[in-house]
């Protein structure tokens, strides 16, 4: 898809990889409607529009792509970026964890989805990516609950290809590994170090997926650091 002039929907755009994504698209003339709770305050562009939207409540997404399709008839692509994660063991857990990331990962996800396949499939085209993590692929010790919400990112976004590959509409799923980003302020026993990947390079292979002549279609895309420890000794 040549993305001049094309309407991007990007949630958690905020900081790491979607603001990472909001420049990159924007740098190849789209044009970007960014969703967060909160702006990034050194970030402005004319074709970036940021939306204040909590992904967790569905009339808070409901307005917010209404705003957006008071101005756009077609999106394009929709990137579906906002997550968390909590860890220790499960009995530990409070429910309120649970539940926000839940909320977040999984059902923010649907929202967010509902607004646009129609029109999507209607229109004959459009890309849906979803972020999961290589937590969706291996269960992992302490990492229960969202291991648990990356499945089922997994298992909508595969589902979903299938639902949908008649119409035209792509659905990618991405798997990335610990990248240098925020996301490890919950857990304290991780600091964020340059052997992760870099929040722009894993943007950079979403956009590269979202520029795919029609008829190729990534699916699952899986982005691990080589050598997330360093250099061997």
């Amino acid at each position: 898809m040549e993305l001049n002039n094309k309407t991007i929907v990007i949630t958690g755009v905020s900081k790491g990889i979607g603001l990472a994504l909001a420049k990159q698209l924007i740098a190849k003339g789209a044009i970007v409607f960014g969703l967060g709770r909160n702006q990034a305050e050194d970030f402005k562009h004319p074709n970036f529009h940021f939306i204040n939207c909590d992904v967790r409540n569905s009339q808070s997404v409901q307005t917010s792509f209404t705003k957006i399709y008071e101005t756009k008839t077609e999106i394009h692509g929709l990137i579906n970026n906002a997550g968390l994660g909590y860890f220790g063991y499960l009995e530990d857990m409070p429910e309120s964890q649970w539940d926000e990331m839940f909320q977040t990962n999984i059902n923010g996800m649907f929202y967010c989805i509902k607004q646009v396949l129609p029109q999507m499939k209607k229109d004959g085209f459009g890309h849906i990516i979803n972020i999961a993590s290589t937590a969706a692929l291996e269960g992992m010790a302490m990492v229960s609950g969202y291991c648990a919400t990356k499945w089922a990112v997994k298992g909508l976004s595969e589902s979903l290809f299938k639902e949908v590959r008649d119409f035209g509409v792509k659905v990618t799923c991405v798997y990335p590994g610990s990248t240098k980003t925020d996301f490890f302020r919950n857990s304290p026993g991780i600091q964020p170090h340059d052997y992760m990947l870099m929040p722009e390079d894993v943007a950079l292979l979403m956009v590269q997926a979202l520029e795919m002549p029609q008829n190729i279609h990534t699916v699952n895309l899986e982005i691990r650091p080589l050598q997330v420890r360093g250099p061997k000794k």
